[in-house]
């Protein structure tokens, strides 16, 4: 494995799949959704593929000229459906502690919604010291320099892009829907099990 030297580090990290699970969250949402509108959408399906903005998935689902009323009204039923049921992911709390353990900050850069994003964090008692929603992939790079990121860790082939983006070491965790090969494939830096490792690999890097 690769050595980084980073004594105060200030981190990046994806929201889900990367700090919480919120495959049950979203998928009561979907189908709050596909109540309400009579559409047709495999909640359980859309849940294996979280990553992307949510227009993307919305796609599968309904027509073009849809998705922006439909995306306002999943984000209006997000908050009573979606935040109580995802919990937080192992290791995601040592890992913030572990950054400010060394003098860091930590950053959430999410595709999600910022205010739902919020939501989520507050509910799992998460504490970053800042918060950036609605950005996906190299669209991610911008936040991550903006803070001065040394790394980004995230469970996607996109987070991985957008930390290549950004010039910063990109650590994937094998949680969400891309597997260890393919984060590496991408060029991710470290591919780590889940959150639980990474407080051992922050301390070889310092």
């Amino acid at each position: 494995m690769a050595q980084h030297h980073l004594p105060a580090p200030t981190i990046g990290f994806d929201l889900d799949m990367t700090l919480i699970d919120s495959r049950p969250g979203i998928r009561a949402a979907y189908v709050e959704l596909a109540r309400e509108t009579g559409a047709y959408i495999d909640a359980d399906l859309a849940v294996t593929r979280l990553g992307p903005p949510l227009a993307e998935e919305l796609a599968h689902w309904f027509p073009a000229e849809e998705i922006p009323a439909m995306a306002d009204r999943y984000r209006a039923l997000y908050p009573r459906f979606a935040v109580a049921p995802s919990p937080a992911l192992p290791g995601a709390h040592a890992a913030l502690e572990a950054v400010r353990a060394r003098g860091g900050r930590s950053l959430v850069v999410t595709a999600k919604h910022e205010g739902n994003a919020k939501l989520h964090l507050e509910h799992v008692g998460l504490t970053p010291d800042v918060l950036i929603g609605e950005l996906w992939a190299e669209g991610k790079a911008t936040a991550l320099r903006e803070h001065g990121a040394t790394a980004y860790v995230g469970d996607h082939v996109g987070d991985v892009r957008g930390a290549r983006r950004a010039g910063v070491i990109s650590v994937a965790v094998a949680t969400g829907p891309c597997g260890a090969d393919e984060l590496r494939a991408e060029g991710a830096d470290v591919v780590l099990p889940d959150l639980t490792a990474f407080p051992d690999w922050l301390a070889s890097a310092a």
